[in-house]
């Protein structure tokens, strides 16, 4: 007591994890928050009062262990996702981050190897660096896609033991087509993960890639409720496989890793699904208005299948971060050159952004 505190450089870390740093948006109380691509809208109250409920009758049995296989949960998301998937199809978790963390944990590791398409996911190099698997940048065309046969080619090149492949891509937008899947799936032995945790705001009629599962047994589709669902303060994500990986799965899990609250909470969000996802279409409005916005502004925007706009051309990055923060609006600097990232809110909040925008003065 009284001593003096000890540095991190002075405790025995792991040498891998030496001079990293955690992951970590800036969290600040202003008044429009469109950094982390949450959905802004709050839960309607109805669903709201009977996910409260569900909490309610959850609490009751409290004291006993929660279904460790949260079966009622598993297969609500089957029902969610269609496809003539079933339960033994799914898997959930605490997020998204700790639905991939599991499959990091099962077939990367110490002497292996994960790979993905820079720019993308932040989350991604730091979960297979925690992990003890070593990550492997590959490379994206200058508008941000990927092809086909340039991705065959870069995974094939690489051997990783893991592939992330983020559909729609994070923190871009960009959209990733089934046949970049395919090519990519054929090109590996390893596991194959198609990061869908945005398709809900894809247009109509894309094709996600749970069409692909049959017959590929590496294949792995993951989602979450934090973005179309605005459950990101419940944390659940979860994804669809072959059962046989998802077996694999049970190997790293903690016991009882997703309480009987987020249990409860989930399964009820997922039963008023319709209600919950009535957002999304506004979301997407909003995401159109800013992408016209900031092009009639003189920035370049890149075209998103997200709830979020990355735009280009801007002269200096940390200066209008810092303009439009001391207006009480905060967005994203995600670390590409002369880009920026907003998310996409209400009308409000896409107004306030817009116009604070313009005050600072078009592109350069």
């Amino acid at each position: 007591m009284g001593g003096v505190s000890a540095r991190l450089e002075d405790l025995p870390l792991r040498a891998d994890l030496r001079g990293q740093t955690p992951y970590g948006a800036p969290q600040a109380a202003l008044p429009v928050a469109l950094n982390v691509n949450e959905n802004t809208h709050p839960v309607p109250q109805d669903v709201a009062d009977d996910i409260l409920d569900a909490i309610a009758r959850a609490l009751r049995d409290v004291n006993r262990y929660p279904d460790r296989e949260f079966t009622a949960l598993r297969e609500g998301f089957a029902d969610y996702l269609g496809h003539g998937l079933t339960r033994d199809q799914i898997w959930a978790a605490n997020g998204s981050n700790e639905v991939l963390q599991h499959i990091l944990q099962a077939f990367a590791g110490p002497g292996r190897t994960a790979f993905g398409f820079s720019p993308t996911y932040s989350m991604y190099p730091l979960l297979t660096r925690g992990t003890g698997a070593r990550w492997v940048p590959g490379t994206r065309a200058d508008d941000y896609t990927v092809s086909a046969s340039d991705a065959a080619a870069q995974v094939a090149d690489a051997a990783p033991d893991v592939v992330f492949l983020c559909a729609p891509n994070n923190p871009t937008g960009t959209p990733l087509g089934l046949d970049v899947v395919e090519a990519v799936y054929d090109a590996t032995d390893g596991i194959v993960i198609v990061d869908e945790a945005y398709f809900e705001f894809a247009p109509a009629d894309a094709r996600s890639a749970l069409t692909l599962l049959p017959g590929r047994e590496r294949l792995v589709v993951s989602r979450t409720m934090s973005k179309a669902f605005a459950f990101a303060g419940a944390r659940v994500g979860y994804l669809a496989a072959d059962p046989a990986l998802v077996d694999a799965l049970r190997l790293v899990r903690l016991p009882y890793h997703l309480s009987a609250l987020t249990q409860a909470a989930a399964s009820a969000a997922l039963r008023h699904a319709p209600v919950m996802l009535g957002m999304v279409d506004e979301i997407v409005a909003q995401r159109d208005r800013i992408s016209a916005t900031v092009e009639a502004l003189g920035y370049t925007a890149h075209d998103s299948w997200t709830n979020f706009v990355l735009f280009g051309d801007v002269d200096d990055p940390a200066t209008t971060w810092r303009a439009l923060y001391d207006q009480g609006v905060l967005i994203r600097d995600v670390g590409i050159p002369h880009h920026l990232r907003v998310t996409a809110g209400t009308a409000d909040e896409t107004t306030a952004f817009l116009d604070a925008l313009a005050s600072v003065g078009s592109a350069a």
